[in-house]
């Protein structure tokens, strides 16, 4: 546990920090440490849990970030997470990036919508670049060409599967949880906790599946205190 982080900031990470920490890390071929250096990533929903964290380890590892957000207060939330540029999601990608000056990204997390987004990714991405997927999709998707053609590469997160499938390193994800919280305590990171309900109880269970499902929800939500 970072010693900075009282518990409900610290409960706001594992989950989200091992799922961000190994798809851009370990699923995705980018060094941890300056990994991202001369290219560019598009995170999609980064206002959400992983993409707070993703923003944050991305900038780390020196891509130029682009986060997409359709509300002024996660468009603000992305930037304070290290975003560099935000987009509309809501609206035309393409447009907006080459309105920025990208004509192609590099990689892309799409952690929202595998389906809505899954053409225009392949479109987006430029020759072997990489795409990272967290949500299963709701019908098949065509990884035919233009995925095929420009050889780009295609990662699945799943923070559950090396317990699920007690793979040999399971012990990674808590020397990922031990970098992550030296990386708070040192300043690198920044707790994404946007809001706590207190006390844990059944009406603040409803009330936060109620924020969840509304899909209006910024950073991560934490129950608190008996």
């Amino acid at each position: 546990m970072p010693r900075s982080l009282d518990f409900a900031g610290a409960a706001a990470l594992p989950l989200v920090s091992i799922t961000a920490w190994e798809l851009l890390f370990q699923r995705m071929p980018f060094d941890s440490e300056r990994g991202g250096e001369g290219k560019s990533l598009l995170v999609i929903a980064g206002a959400g849990g992983v993409g707070s964290i993703a923003i944050q380890l991305a900038r780390r590892a020196g891509f130029t970030v682009i986060a997409t957000a359709s509300r002024p207060e996660t468009a603000d939330w992305c930037r304070a997470m290290g975003a560099q540029h935000v987009v509309n999601h809501r609206d035309a990608l393409a447009p907006q990036l080459a309105a920025l000056g990208f004509t192609q990204i590099d990689a892309a997390l799409n952690l929202a919508d595998t389906d809505r987004y899954w053409n225009v990714l392949g479109e987006l991405l430029a020759p072997q670049g990489h795409v990272g997927l967290i949500v299963e999709p709701k019908g098949a998707l065509p990884i035919g060409d233009p995925y095929k053609a420009k050889c780009i590469g295609i990662h699945w997160e799943f923070m559950f599967a090396r317990a699920r499938f007690k793979t040999t390193d399971m012990a990674e994800q808590g020397r990922i949880l031990a970098r992550v919280a030296a990386l708070i305590d040192a300043g690198e990171l920044r707790d994404i906790h946007h809001e706590a309900l207190d006390p844990i109880n059944a009406a603040n269970l409803r009330e936060a599946h109620r924020r969840l499902e509304s899909g209006a929800a910024i950073g991560k939500l934490v129950l608190a205190g008996w």
